[in-house]
């Protein structure tokens, strides 16, 4: 390699050398629970990447088979020591299941709510920690700063090592008998390079996508996501870019999920806007259809 190509790649090598300290040296701490959501904890082993501390288990022979999959909604459950309200709760566990669906889709049917499929998918969170917001606003502060002060440096600004939100998840996919064919118990926090959004979710939220993708992998492939190639390819597919970026999920099982909030939602995380203001969770309307107008006008006459 010549001296010119070398001094091309060092700016990269500089901003993936300094961007990996920061995520590993001041990260939040997680809790790995167990909530009691799953059907078996029987020979979970642990799987832990390089920033998420992890419990799998995975039948490949009998999950690469699945043609079919069911997702249902994510639960999350109100705890006197997780300080989200109710619309916070169900956006979190929104983004689980609709980041499942999306990378699903790649590999199965996802087929509709009370459709039989091979696979059905349950997914709850079992703890979170809110984040900063003042915390947050002050590290936003600060990026826009560097960025005013030296344009084109390729050096990440840390967030503050404080405030720093968490999630921990279980799931588990069944196949229609009920017998568990994968599982996972699941624990992150945010680090310094994080997207600081000035939400009290928003460390949550973002998250929650991660979690989805990590779930989807272990099913899809049986094998750990922390570990071979699965564990440096957490991009989605270019066929399910158009879905990520806001358009039409593959399946229309998806759309009980809503659609990604595309463009507006990457200017909003890259503002430090609350994900709420641009993602508005699942589309009841369309998950929950209104009665025809036969039926309204029968449930509108009297009762003899």
């Amino acid at each position: 390699m010549g001296l010119s190509q070398m001094s091309r790649l060092a700016p990269l090598r500089w901003t993936a050398l300094v961007s990996l300290s920061f995520a590993t040296s001041s990260c939040a701490t997680a809790p790995l629970e167990r909530a009691g959501s799953l059907k078996s904890y029987d020979r979970l082993a642990d799987a832990h990447g390089l920033v998420t501390r992890a419990q799998i288990k995975a039948n490949k022979k009998e999950l690469l088979e699945a043609k079919t999959v069911r997702i249902e909604p994510t639960a999350f459950p109100p705890r006197a020591d997780v300080a989200f309200d109710e619309d916070e709760r169900k956006l979190v566990a929104n983004v689980i299941s609709r980041e499942m669906c999306l990378r699903l889709s790649d590999r199965f049917r996802v087929v509709a709510p009370g459709e039989d499929a091979d696979l059905i998918l349950k997914a709850t969170v079992t703890h979170a920690t809110a984040t900063n917001a003042t915390a947050s606003a002050a590290s936003q502060a600060a990026s826009i700063a560097k960025s005013v002060a030296l344009p084109g440096v390729p050096v990440p600004v840390p967030r503050l090592p404080v405030g720093l939100g968490t999630l921990s998840v279980e799931a588990e996919a069944c196949d229609f008998a009920g017998f568990q064919k994968a599982a996972m118990v699941w624990a992150r926090g945010a680090n310094s390079v994080s997207t600081a959004r000035m939400a009290n979710d928003g460390d949550a939220y973002d998250l929650a996508g991660e979690f989805g993708a990590d779930f989807a992998k272990l099913v899809s492939t049986g094998e750990s996501p922390f570990s071979g190639i699965a564990s440096i390819t957490s991009l989605p597919s270019v066929s399910s870019v158009p879905a990520k970026l806001g358009g039409a999920p593959k399946y229309a099982a998806c759309e009980q999920f809503g659609r990604f909030p595309g463009l507006k939602g990457f200017v909003g995380a890259s503002l430090g806007l609350p994900p709420g203001w641009t993602d508005k969770g699942a589309n009841e309307a369309k998950a929950s259809p209104p009665p025809s107008p036969d039926i309204a006008s029968m449930e509108q006459q009297p009762t003899r």
